[in-house]
Parts: structure tokens; sequence; C-alpha cells
């Protein structure tokens, strides 16, 4: 079955292990289309670095306002029990909300259909697909990309759309979601990766060999 059929969540934080995650957004894309989002601040757990506030533009009296992230395990443990999880290079959101929850509860293997794990990945990863699905595109950084797909209006649109008026740029936490998950949306529109599984757009989203042989489900084509 196409993975289109599944729901996939797409997850940003900004934020670091020191200062805790100061602000989350999720694009859920299904069909190849965004279906959902979800976007707020959250209170740093720790000191936010002036380094830091320059990039994501936070800082900590502005985010005290809000409950921590911790209250929102309902929230997190649903997304995954539901569908895989999905960031840009996800290796860093993975680690984040790791820090927050060791595991979530037992949720579906969508890389072994039929099985269950404690674990928040495998995760689909839109920076190893978008340089499989077009190597020219060069740099991965993901406003690079977007351009590169020729996404940047129809991310504009959606940020619009969705955004809080003051997080409709890069290093906004639902922006860069919505980033990403345009980047799916537009590998969803190609015939070739349209047909594949979910299981095998996670085996595509790792680099490790061993982890992409053993979450490999048939010929990828």
């Amino acid at each position: 079955m196409s993975w289109l059929t599944q729901p996939i969540h797409v997850i940003d934080f900004e934020g670091s292990r020191a200062s805790g995650i100061l602000e989350y957004g999720v694009a859920t894309v299904l069909g190849g289309e965004v279906a959902s989002t979800r976007t707020r601040l959250c209170r740093a757990t720790g000191p936010v670095r002036d380094d830091d506030t320059a990039v994501h533009g936070l800082r900590v009296e502005t985010v005290a306002a809000f409950a921590p992230i911790a209250e929102d395990w309902e929230y997190f443990a649903g997304l995954r029990e539901g569908g895989p999880l999905a960031a840009h290079y996800a290796g860093v959101e993975n680690g984040l909300l790791k820090s927050v929850w060791p595991y979530p509860r037992p949720s579906p293997d969508f890389a072994r259909p039929g099985r269950a794990v404690l674990d928040w990945g495998p995760w689909v990863d839109s920076a190893r697909l978008a340089a499989q699905f077009r190597p020219a595109a060069g740099s991965g950084r993901l406003e690079s990309l977007v351009g590169a797909f020729g996404l940047q209006d129809e991310l504009a649109a959606l940020a619009r759309a969705h955004c809080p008026p003051s997080r409709r740029g890069y290093h906004a936490a639902l922006y860069d979601a919505l980033a990403g998950a345009l980047l799916l949306a537009a590998v969803a529109r190609d015939p070739q990766w349209s047909r594949l599984t979910t299981a095998q757009l996670l085996a595509l989203s790792t680099l490790d060999a061993g982890k992409r042989e053993g979450l490999q489900q048939g010929s990828l084509w």
C-alpha cells in the first residue's frame, strides 16, 4: 500500500538540550497534502543562549507564560501511534524529543507492519529523501531545497493560513515543519515515489546501510 494513505507527522522544534524545547510545529501530510497543523510556544527548562535567540528569535521572557512541552505528552504519544514521525535531518528532532520523553507508548512499527515498538522512530527524513529524489539540488538546507523545488510561494501561502503572524519565516517551528511537509508533497507527485510503501520510505530515510537493509521490504521499485 502506498505511503500516501498513511498520515506522516512532520515535526520541527526550536530550542536546544540546554534550554529545552521552546516551540514546536507539526504538519501532518496525508495523500500528498498538508492535512492539519499544530504549534505553540513552550516554557524554557534551562538557559537560552543569545546565539540561539539570534537564530530562532525566542527568549526566556518570550515563552515564560507558556506550559512546558512536557505537558503535551498525550499529543505526541498520540501522533506516534497514528503514523511515523518525520523531520528535516530527523536526528536533531529525535534527540530533543527523547530528552523530554525517552520512549513513547507501545506504537506501531511502520517499518515492519504488524509489529509494535517502544521508540519514536524510525523517522521519515525529508533531507535524506530530497537528496535522492533530486540530487542536483545541492545543499540540503531547508531553505535551499524549498527554492530548488520551486515551493517558496506555496510555503508562504500555507504560512499565512497556519502560522502565527510573528512566526512566518525559517527557524520558526511550524514554518519549518510546513517546509518539510511540502518537500514530501513534492516527492509524492512523482509516479515512482508515490508507489513506495511506508516501509520503503523509511528505508530511504536512513544513511545507515545496515538499518536500511533491515527496514527494506522487497524491491524499492
